[in-house]
């Protein structure tokens, strides 16, 4: 059963559109992606279906509401966790869910074995007395969710929850997102972490505000033309360098202490970087194909924008 519904949601402000025609739809009880650089629209994407924003033009549905027309009453089956979220670091913990259960019209009969549990579903029990100020990053950022899990939401919705927190962090975080599902929630998240969205059981991929792509983690990699070259060297850095300004391929980047190397002719291009990399003494420790990453799809993606925008021009 589809739970987010958007048909050409458009989001402009003033000369710039933000989100221009989004159309998709998402099913109840998945944890749907929205993957794009900085400035793609997934922070607009997130306000519009929050009811926080209103679209330029377009509709979308939430958990069966439509946005603006019912947008009080979509509040209430939703969750929102905004790239700042709302903490109040002079309370504690316990004090801070105990004021989103107010905010939230939470029933005093029960919220206390409620809020128990999401103390306990966040790992921070021990720590329900603690000033949220002094929390670490990624103890913020759960109790941030369980703050936006306090009144039971349908649908929850989390801006790029755990940017700037340590990978250990990121890990526990997704690992209480996968517990969630069995709450039957619906996870609608962006993030600009690929290896993430991996995570995801579908993704939306996002450009300048336009949609790119739709599918789960393997189906966006199969929309890849083309091989992945994975190239080991020593000086990983100047060997990126060195390929770019004399290979032959869709791109070059650096991932790491590797080098991939998009190409519709792997074996030539092999050859060509074997080469290259040997005449400027940084021989290759090995060249090989592999499958490609979610990274290399944006990347090459990304990639073929300017030409595609020039050739329409």
């Amino acid at each position: 059963m589809e739970v987010i519904r958007t048909a050409s949601l458009t989001r402009r402000f003033g000369a710039l559109t933000a989100l221009d025609g989004l159309t998709l739809a998402v099913e109840e009880g998945e944890i749907f992606g929205l993957v794009g650089p900085d400035g793609a629209g997934k922070t607009t994407t997130m306000r519009l279906l929050a009811a926080v924003l209103e679209p330029t033009s377009g509709d979308a549905w939430v958990a069966g509401h439509h946005i603006v027309r019912e947008a009080e009453a979509l509040k209430e089956d939703i969750g929102y966790m905004s790239q700042r979220f709302g903490l109040y670091p002079d309370l504690t913990v316990l004090e801070n869910l105990e004021f989103y259960a107010d905010i939230y019209s939470v029933p005093r009969r029960g919220r206390g074995e409620k809020v128990e549990r999401l103390l306990a579903f966040s790992n921070l029990t021990p720590f329900k007395k603690r000033l949220a100020g002094n929390l670490s990053g990624g103890m913020k950022q759960k109790l941030g969710l369980a703050c936006a899990l306090i009144h039971t939401p349908r649908v929850l919705f989390l801006d790029e929850p755990t940017n700037g927190v340590d990978p250990a962090s990121r890990r526990d975080f997704w690992r209480i997102l996968y517990r969630l599902l069995r709450e039957k929630v619906t996870i609608f998240v962006s993030t600009a972490y690929l290896d993430e969205a991996e995570r995801c059981h579908r993704l939306a991929l996002i450009h300048q505000g336009k949609l790119l792509a739709v599918g789960t983690p393997a189906e966006i990699k199969g929309l890849m033309k083309g091989a992945i070259l994975e190239i080991r060297a020593s000086e990983p850095r100047e060997a990126a360098s060195l390929l770019r300004a004399g290979l032959r391929a869709e791109s070059v980047g650096l991932f790491g202490d590797r080098v991939h190397v998009l190409t519709q002719d792997p074996e030539r291009t092999s050859g060509e970087a074997l080469q290259l990399l040997t005449a400027a003494g940084l021989t290759p420790e090995a060249i090989r194909p592999i499958e490609p990453t979610l990274e290399d799809v944006f990347v090459s993606v990304l990639a073929e924008k300017p030409e595609q925008e020039h050739a329409e021009q």
